[in-house]
């Protein structure tokens, strides 16, 4: 008789078990950009203050003004190339590129959102991809390009306001920094013959 207890007691508490279990991951899931805002505008700071970083102010704003944190790209040069000219706004760009977020509780690096090649880069394999300056760039991804030369591969830290800014767009959240991994193969002005894919050599 005393096993028919315990049968109804694990009955009654399985289904409550689900219960705190699906409340528990639901609870990880929303807590993983609590505080987004904030914590974009914290990062944006640290990106200002950091001295390693070369700053470059957005083409969108008026060069002779001191401006706010937020009018600035930080960047990290990883590789230098051997061109002397940049992009121009009405140009085309062929990049291969990584973005992600800045750091979350489950993604220490920042999780990826979009990408043109997998693992580690390597100029000869790379997915490469063309892009107008002008038309389908967010201000921050621009300004990195027409300060660019050939062969320049930078580590790009965008604020929101020089990506998405504050509306969500697709799987980016509202009010998030971007962080790009961009290498500048080659670019062409309107008019010119586009050129045909060669990999560089590293």
């Amino acid at each position: 008789m005393n096993n028919w207890k315990y049968v109804l007691l694990t009955m009654i508490l399985f289904p409550l078990l689900g219960i705190v279990s699906s409340c528990s991951e639901e609870s990880e899931e929303t807590s993983e950009y609590d505080n987004w805002q904030q914590r974009n505008e914290n990062a944006i700071v640290q990106w200002a203050a950091n001295s390693s970083f070369r700053k470059i102010k957005t083409f969108s704003k008026d060069p002779s003004s001191a401006g706010d944190n937020s009018d600035y790209i930080y960047v990290q040069v990883l590789e230098t190339g051997d061109g002397t000219d940049s992009p121009l706004y009405c140009d085309t760009a062929r990049v291969a590129y990584r973005g992600c977020f800045i750091p979350t509780k489950s993604y220490s690096e920042g999780y990826v959102f979009d990408q043109s090649y997998l693992g580690e880069f390597n100029w000869a394999t790379a997915g490469m991809t063309d892009f107008p300056i002008t038309s389908s760039l967010r201000d921050g991804f621009s300004t990195a390009l027409m300060n660019m030369h050939r062969g320049d591969r930078w580590r790009v830290y965008m604020p929101y306001q020089l990506g998405y800014g504050t509306t969500v767009s697709g799987s980016i959240p509202a009010y998030s920094n971007l962080i790009f991994d961009i290498a500048l193969l080659d670019f062409w002005h309107p008019g010119d013959v586009h050129p045909s894919f060669k990999a560089r050599k590293k």
